[in-house]
């Protein structure tokens, strides 16, 4: 078990983990249920969670079966609206159900990540805790062109100090003079950096957050967290302490998680 600590004081760090699980997922429907190593995904998910040190885990689900799934994993089920918008939204819902105190760091942890290295899930929630930052999320070194201009791969910029200035589907920054002349190699002056899609916020700012209106920037690039950047929040960065494998959205992507999980 990785337990993240408070560094002001150095001791275990108090914090729950919330996990969004919509069972009709468009490009991979029953997706939380579908089996890996012949268990359901959402189980391998909380399992992470749970190794993480988190006080609690909480999966914000929609359906039934998702409940039954979890049935004796030691964590707790909140079920929630099948109208939400967003796994924010959910997991708005979910703090009110399980009756969170506005303090209370929450790490929203998503339902398609079934390799979530448990030090990562712990970064992000001590990052949080540390930066003062109403919202915390972690970043990994891009090293392939392909990721780069890749539109499903969603890049960031972040301040001297950390905190994120923009996160784009483009490749940002543009590498003008490297690309002018050869887009077909990683340009020097990185790293450029890839978006990890795991959040921290305290309780609070999860139901501010969620009762905003959607920003202009969000809608154009189709990224919630620009709702916080354009709103003037800040949301601080960190390097990931270990790889995150990628999330399964597609049936390719559960082929591949399969395949992973056998070799392992």
């Amino acid at each position: 078990m990785s337990t993240a600590t408070d560094k002001a004081t150095g001791d275990a760090l108090d914090f729950v983990v919330a996990i969004p699980a919509r069972h009709d997922a468009t490009r991979l429907p029953g997706k939380p249920l579908r089996l890996i190593a012949g268990e359901p995904m959402v189980l391998h998910v909380a399992r992470r969670a749970l190794a993480a040190g988190a006080r609690e885990v909480w999966v914000a689900a929609d359906d039934v079966r998702i409940a039954e799934a979890l049935q004796g994993a030691g964590v707790q089920v909140a079920m929630t609206s099948a109208a939400h918008a967003s796994g924010t939204d959910r997991l708005a819902e979910c703090a009110r159900i399980a009756g969170w105190g506005d303090d209370t760091i929450v790490v929203n942890l998503q339902g398609d990540e079934p390799f979530a290295p448990a030090a990562g899930i712990g970064a992000v929630a001590a990052l949080l805790a540390g930066s003062g930052a109403e919202m915390a999320t972690l970043a990994a070194p891009i090293d392939d062109v392909e990721t780069l201009l890749d539109p499903n791969a969603v890049k960031l910029v972040r301040a001297t100090g950390g905190d994120a200035l923009y996160f784009s589907r483009a490749p940002v920054p543009w590498p003008r003079q490297a690309f002018t002349s050869d887009c077909t190699r990683m340009p020097e002056g990185g790293p450029w950096l890839r978006h990890i899609g795991i959040y921290a916020y305290r309780a609070g700012f999860l139901q501010r957050f969620a009762a905003m209106p959607p920003g202009r920037l969000e809608q154009i690039e189709l990224l919630e967290q620009l709702r916080a950047l354009e709103a003037g929040h800040r949301i601080a960065v960190a390097l990931t302490p270990e790889p995150f494998p990628p999330g399964v959205d597609t049936a390719e992507d559960l082929a591949r998680a399969e395949a992973l999980m056998q070799a392992r």
